[in-house]
C-alpha cells in the first residue's frame, strides 16, 4: 500500500478546439505526491489548471497522457475502487430542486452501494449543521447551506480522501467556520483533505503542505512554513512626532523608505538583522517614535510572487 494519498505523474491534459483555434493546454506534466493524513492545499489564479486536475481524479475529464492513482488504485486500472476512496465538493452548486437533504444523501450513498443499515444520513446531518432542514426542499436552503449539503454529500461512503474545490466561495463567516470545524474533525480521524481556495489566509492556517499551480504547471510544493521562508523580510513601520522631509542619513543603511511626513517603512531580513538595530539608529538620529508595528512575510507574498513571475 503507497504512503501516498494521492499520485500523480506526468499528468497532461490538451482541450481540442475548433478548427482554426489552437488547442488549449491545460496541465503540463504536473507531478504531484500527497501524502496520506495530510492536509494539502492546491493553490493557482483563475484557469491555472486545479480543477482540471481535480476533474480528472474524479473521473470527470479523460487526460491526455500521464498516471494518476487514489489510495494505491491507479484511475484507468482500477476506476471503481479509485473512485469509492474519493469524495469531491464541486465548486458548482448543483441540486436537484425537489429533494430533501436527506433524500440526497440517500439516493448518493445507494449509488455507492452503501447498504441503508450503514449508512450515515442523519450523523452527515448533524455534522454540517442541516438536521433541521433534513426534511425540507432543496430549493430553499441558502447558498451556505447547500455548500455543506455538498459536504455531507460527498461523505456518504466514508471515503479517506475528501477534495474541497472553493468550498466557501459565497459562505459568510459563520458559516465558514462552521464548514472548517467539520473538516478539521474529519482530518483529525485521519482523512485526507485537499483542499483549493482563493482566501490564502485560509489555505495558510489549514494546511501542512501547499502545491501551487500556474498555466496548467507547478511552481512549488513545499511544507507550509518552509514555503513561507521564500521571502525572508519583515517589514517595520515607524512612525514618529517629527516631520521629515528625506530618509535620515543614519537609516540609509537599511531598505527605507518615506511613506509619509512622520512614517519610516524599514525593509529587514528575520535572518540577518533585528529590530534593536533599527531602533538604535532610529534614536541616534534623534527622532521621537510615536507608534512601532510590524509585519512579516505571508502566503500572498509568495503566490503572487510566484504567479506573477510566469
Amino acid at each position: 500500500m503507497s504512503k501516498y494519498a494521492i499520485e500523480i505523474s506526468g499528468l497532461r491534459k490538451v482541450y481540442k478546439c475548433q478548427k482554426g483555434v489552437p488547442d488549449k493546454l491545460a496541465l503540463n506534466n504536473i507531478d504531484l505526491a500527497i501524502p496520506q493524513g495530510s492536509m494539502f492545499g492546491l493553490l493557482g489564479p483563475n484557469g491555472a489548471g486545479k480543477s482540471t486536475t481535480i476533474n480528472i481524479l474524479a473521473g470527470l475529464v479523460n487526460k491526455t497522457a500521464g498516471r494518476a492513482s487514489i489510495w494505491g488504485f491507479d484511475i484507468d486500472q482500477n476506476p471503481r475502487n479509485a473512485s469509492a476512496n474519493i469524495g469531491v465538493v464541486p465548486q458548482e452548486l448543483m441540486f436537484d430542486a425537489f429533494f430533501t437533504p436527506r433524500e440526497m444523501l440517500e439516493v448518493q450513498a445507494g449509488m455507492y452501494g452503501v447498504p441503508k443499515g450503514e449508512r450515515k444520513t442523519d450523523e452527515l446531518l448533524k455534522a454540517v449543521h442541516l438536521y433541521d432542514k433534513a426534511d425540507a426542499y432543496s430549493r430553499t436552503l441558502s447558498g451556505g447551506m447547500k455548500r455543506r449539503l455538498l459536504v455531507a454529500k460527498a461523505m456518504v461512503h466514508t471515503p479517506p480522501i475528501l477534495i474541497l474545490d472553493e468550498p466557501t466561495a459565497g459562505v459568510d463567516i459563520e458559516l465558514r467556520q462552521q464548514l472548517w470545524e467539520y473538516v478539521r474533525e474529519l482530518h483529525s480521524r485521519g482523512t485526507t483533505i485537499v483542499l483549493t481556495t482563493h482566501y490564502l489566509e485560509e489555505a495558510e492556517e489549514l494546511c501542512d503542505t501547499i502545491a501551487i499551480i500556474n498555466h496548467g504547471e507547478v511552481v512549488a510544493c513545499e511544507p507550509t512554513d518552509q514555503l513561507l521562508k521564500r521571502i525572508d523580510e519583515k517589514e517595520i513601520l515607524i512612525e514618529v512626532s517629527e516631520t521629515l522631509d528625506a530618509v535620515p542619513d543614519g537609516l540609509k543603511v537599511f531598505t527605507c523608505n518615506l511613506k509619509a511626513p512622520n512614517q519610516l517603512s524599514i525593509q529587514i531580513s528575520k535572518e540577518s538583522s533585528n529590530v534593536a538595530q533599527v531602533l538604535t539608529a532610529v534614536n541616534n538620529e534623534k527622532l521621537t517614535i510615536t507608534d512601532i508595528s510590524t509585519t512579516e512575510t505571508d502566503l500572498e507574498d509568495i503566490f503572487l510572487q510566484l504567479t506573477s513571475s510566469q
